[in-house]
């Protein structure tokens, strides 16, 4: 057997050294500007600098591809190399299932997407890669987002094997939650990367549109998320076994889902990367053969769920998981209906409909708040049973947070019965998290800082969406806006000459109501090579607010389309990310289950 472990572990990574080759290969012609490459020649410049050159490798469909078939052969090899201990046939039956994900996407990549097509005559130039994917987030947003999504296959692969072996248990969950954990943080720091680039780079100013491609990004996340808990469960009491495994094959489909939308050209989307419709249909029957596979694997090897399950206590932290869970995937199916319903209504009808942030948002709040008031019980509780004795320090929060929630919304002009019930449920979260640090100190320091994160992510999007104020005027140099709050001067216009574009830099002095003074810079960019004009924005960043600034120019006219923002709280939404994917580093480096 051991000859067998070595061969299957030389195999793999064999395997997973001539993608490395290929990739390298792909990348050494983008330094080069080897344009006898038609991958190179679509999506290459010879003025781009060098670090655009190397992240164009992924920045087009054929690359990217290669970077999933690349992420996708070493985690097989990962997995296997730290999971000598598991049985013989598990891990045969994982790199069974991984290999049939791998074999999928190597002949999606030859047959449809090949990056090392050539084209003679060998072209001078080439066409340049776009210009808003030339920016330093977006270069390192793919590889991190492809390690969350590939990361899911693993779970995938794991899951089905483990069901086909009747191994669902326990020991699978400890062993199989250190690669939900390493998805997930991957995930999560990939959405957070294409929001901060999203937010500076489009001229929006915001972190989230519901734009469908996000919306792609999101769904695993969720599902991923719920995942997680549930193996916790797992982990600790051997409940929710059917639950884990759906979840297992919900979280990588989502993931397919997702290239299948993105890669389709279905989906309107500045971050979509083809418009191929045969890329699409190879996925779409390769996404069906994985689901049929992993349904009939589910159906015909699950065993029945234990009675464990039926002995719930209603006041206890699986119910509470199980209650949470339920929420999760009920945001879950809302994004996944605004994103797709648009999609069905053109091919049934042909009539074209988008779903904006008002769908989403009045779907999702109003169930936001029981999921919060219950994210801040649940660790309170113990497993299989747990009392509500001693726990008048919940009532007391609560009324705090619903006080100190009155005082702010009575001073402000907004809808006092939503906002009222929404921020005290944050709050309520939020001081309830803060608690758990001086009460719990350094147990389930990973849970207390995640947790923390989120309650602080929640209460900064509600104040930066409260708080925010926006001005949109045409302007010329020497113009002046004056409203209550700026006042706003377009001083001069500067030229400046850059490698690979030409920038007009606009020079305004924005003066507030408290006279405070400052000095915005936003430019225009003219690209060479391809050939288009990019709107970048000026953002003055400290701890409690962002003035983000954007100029364009009005065609045919000697005005500036000016767009003046004031978005409070913005660095804190970022920090909180960090703060929920550190806490998932912890956990991920921790040695036993969370209590």
């Amino acid at each position: 057997m051991k000859i067998l472990d070595k061969k299957i572990l030389s195999f793999t990574f064999f395997q997973f050294f001539f993608v490395v080759i290929s990739f390298l290969g792909l990348v050494t012609s983008f330094v080069v500007s080897d344009f006898s490459n038609e991958t190179v020649f679509n999506h290459s410049h010879t003025t781009k600098p060098l670090f655009y050159k190397i992240s164009g490798t992924w920045g087009n469909h054929e690359g990217s591809l290669l970077l999933w078939l690349l992420v996708l052969t070493l985690f097989i090899y990962l997995f296997l190399l730290k999971s000598v201990e598991q049985k013989k046939n598990y891990r045969i039956l994982t790199l069974l299932f991984q290999e049939i994900i791998i074999i999928g996407f190597f002949v999606f990549l030859i047959k449809t997407s090949n990056p090392f097509n050539y084209i003679t005559p060998v072209p001078k130039e080439g066409l340049g890669l776009n210009p808003i994917l030339q920016d330093p987030a977006l270069a390192i947003h793919p590889p991190v987002l492809y390690l969350g999504y590939v990361g899911s296959s693993i779970i995938f692969s794991s899951a089905l094997a483990a069901v086909s072996l009747n191994y669902i248990s326990k020991d699978w969950a400890k062993h199989i939650k250190k690669w939900v954990f390493i998805s997930w943080i991957f995930l999560t720091l990939g959405i957070l990367l294409g929001s901060i680039w999203a937010y500076y780079e489009l001229g929006w100013g915001g972190f989230w549109f519901w734009d469908p491609v996000e919306n792609v990004s999101l769904m695993p996340w969720l599902s991923l998320t719920t995942l997680l808990h549930c193996i916790l469960a797992l982990e600790k009491r051997n409940i929710l076994n059917s639950w884990v495994i759906i979840l297992s094959i919900t979280t990588f489909t989502l993931s397919m889902c997702g290239t299948f939308l993105v890669r389709s050209g279905i989906l309107n989307s500045v971050h979509t990367f083809a418009n191929d419709p045969e890329r699409g249909l190879f996925i779409l029957i390769f996404l069906f053969i994985l689901i049929f596979l992993s349904f009939f694997v589910f159906f015909f090897f699950q065993k029945n769920e234990n009675k464990i399950l039926i002995n719930l206590n209603w006041v206890s932290k699986e119910t509470a998981i199980l209650i949470n869970n339920w929420f999760m995937m009920y945001f879950l199916v809302v994004v996944l209906i605004g994103t797709v319903y648009p999609i069905f209504l053109e091919v049934i009808t042909s009539e074209k409909i988008s779903v904006g942030p008002p769908f989403f948002h009045k779907l999702i709040i109003p169930f936001l708040i029981p999921f919060l008031i219950f994210m801040a019980i649940g660790p309170q509780l113990k497993w299989i049973k747990s009392d509500l004795k001693n726990k008048l320090y919940l009532i007391l929060f609560l009324l705090i947070s619903f006080i100190l929630t009155v005082i702010i919304v009575k001073n402000l002009s907004i809808n006092f019965f939503t906002n009222t019930i929404l921020l005290t449920a944050a709050f309520f979260l939020f001081f309830i998290t803060v608690r758990d640090f001086f009460k719990k100190r350094f147990s389930n320091l990973s849970q207390n800082i995640a947790h923390f994160g989120f309650s602080l992510l929640i209460l900064s999007i509600l104040f930066n969406n409260i708080f925010s104020s926006e001005i949109i005027t045409n302007l010329k140099i020497g113009e002046t806006f004056i409203s209550d709050k700026f006042k706003i001067n377009f001083k001069n216009i500067n030229q400046k000459d850059e490698q690979n574009y030409k920038a007009i830099i606009g020079e305004f002095e924005i003066i507030d109501s408290n006279g405070n003074y400052s000095i915005m810079s936003p430019e225009l960019r003219i690209y060479n090579q391809p050939n288009i004009v990019t709107s970048e924005a000026d953002i003055k960043t400290n701890l409690l607010t962002d003035k983000f600034m954007t100029m364009n120019s009005v065609q045919n006219k000697e005005y500036f389309n000016i767009r003046y923002q004031i978005k409070p709280f913005m660095l804190w939404i970022w920090i909180s990310v960090i703060l929920i994917s550190f806490g998932g580093l912890i956990s991920f480096f921790k040695k036993r289950y969370e209590n």
